[in-house]
C-alpha cells in the first residue's frame, strides 16, 4: 500500500502519452475541418479568390464542379504529417511549460502558458511549413485539364525540389512561424475558459484524486465546459495572427524568385497586398477559418483529454 506522503502526488504524465495523444487528436481534427481549409486557401490565392462569394458558395462550388473529393485533395501530406505535429505541439508546450515551473505541483500562470504555447508553435513551424506548402499547391490545383489527374503530395515535392532545391520546401517560413507564435493564444484561452466553469471536486477516497495534472481537467469538468474551451481557443489562435496566415498562403502560392515576384517575402507581400487591395485582405478567408476553428478545436482538445483520461 502506498504511503500517505505519496498517495496525493500526482503522476508526472510521459512526454510519449502527451505526442501520442496529441497526434490521435490531431488525425480526427484534421478530418473534421480539411474541406474549410481547402476553401480558406482558395479564398486567399490571389489567383482563383475571385471565384466564391463565401464559405457555403465555396463548398459547393468545388464539389459540384470538381466533385467531393477536391475538398479533401492535399490531405495526405498533413494526413502523413500534422497529426503526428500535433502530438509535437502538445508535447513541446508539455515541456516548455515545465521548464517555466519549480515543480510539477505549481499551477502556471496564463503568461507561463502563453509563452509555452508560442514556444511550441515556433518549433512546429519547423514541420509546417513544407507540409502546407506541398498542401496549398494541391488545394489550388483547379479541375485536371484533359483527364489528367492532380498532382500528388510527392509529385509536388519533387517538381519543388527540382525548381528551388529544398530550399524551396521552407518557402513562407518567417510568415508560418509569426502564425504559428498563436498558439499562446490558443492554450491560453483554453486554460482560461475552463477558469470560468465550476470545476468537480473529487472525493479523498476516489481515485481520480490521484490522476495526473492533465488528466484531472477532464475530471474535474464537465464535457460541455472542454467543448466550450476548446472552441474559444480555436477562435483565440486565429484571431490576432490570421493576417500572417494570408502572407504565408501568398508566399507559398506563388514560388517564382526574383525582385520580379511581389509576393516574394514577407515583407513585400505585406507592401503588395496592403497597396493592391487594401487592409482587409489581411482578413481574406477569415471567415471559413473561425467556422472550421470551432469543431475542429473542440475535437482536438476532447479527443487529447480523453486519450490522457484513459491512458494514465
Amino acid at each position: 500500500m502506498s504511503s500517505p506522503e505519496t498517495e496525493n502526488v500526482p503522476p508526472t504524465i510521459s512526454p510519449l502519452l502527451d505526442f501520442f495523444a496529441g497526434t490521435v487528436a490531431g488525425s480526427v481534427a484534421l478530418a473534421v475541418g480539411f474541406p474549410f481549409d481547402t476553401v480558406k486557401v482558395r479564398f486567399q490565392n490571389p489567383s482563383v479568390a475571385h471565384k466564391y462569394r463565401s464559405t457555403v458558395h465555396a463548398l459547393t462550388t468545388i464539389a459540384r464542379e470538381e466533385g467531393p473529393r477536391a475538398l479533401f485533395r492535399g490531405i495526405a501530406s498533413p494526413l502523413a504529417t500534422a497529426a503526428p505535429l500535433n502530438g509535437l505541439v502538445f508535447s513541446s508546450y508539455r515541456l516548455f511549460m515545465h521548464s517555466q515551473l519549480d515543480s510539477d505541483e505549481t499551477d502556471p500562470s496564463l503568461r507561463q502558458v502563453a509563452l509555452a504555447g508560442a514556444g511550441s508553435g515556433i518549433v512546429a513551424s519547423l514541420i509546417t511549413t513544407p507540409v502546407e506548402l506541398i498542401k496549398i499547391h494541391q488545394q489550388s490545383q483547379q479541375s485536371p485539364v484533359h483527364g489528367q489527374k492532380p498532382l500528388s503530395a510527392a509529385q509536388v515535392a519533387l517538381s519543388i525540389v527540382r525548381k528551388h532545391g529544398v530550399r524551396g520546401l521552407y518557402r513562407g517560413i518567417t510568415a508560418t512561424a509569426l502564425r504559428d507564435v498563436g498558439y499562446g493564444a490558443y492554450f491560453a484561452a483554453y486554460e482560461a475558459t475552463l477558469m470560468y466553469f465550476p470545476s468537480r471536486k473529487p472525493s479523498p477516497h476516489d481515485h481520480s484524486s490521484l490522476m495526473s495534472e492533465a488528466d484531472s481537467t477532464i475530471a474535474s469538468h464537465s464535457w460541455p465546459a472542454l467543448l466550450t474551451a476548446g472552441g474559444l481557443a480555436g477562435i483565440a489562435g486565429w484571431l490576432g495572427t490570421f493576417p500572417f496566415d494570408v502572407i504565408k498562403t501568398r508566399i507559398q502560392s506563388t514560388l517564382g524568385s526574383g525582385s520580379e515576384n511581389p509576393y516574394r517575402n514577407t515583407w513585400s507581400t505585406v507592401v503588395h497586398s496592403y497597396r493592391q487591395e487594401g487592409f482587409g485582405v489581411f482578413f481574406r478567408g477569415l471567415a471559413p477559418t473561425l467556422v472550421r476553428a470551432i469543431p475542429v478545436n473542440m475535437v482536438t482538445f476532447a479527443t487529447f483529454e480523453m486519450v490522457i483520461h484513459i491512458f494514465s
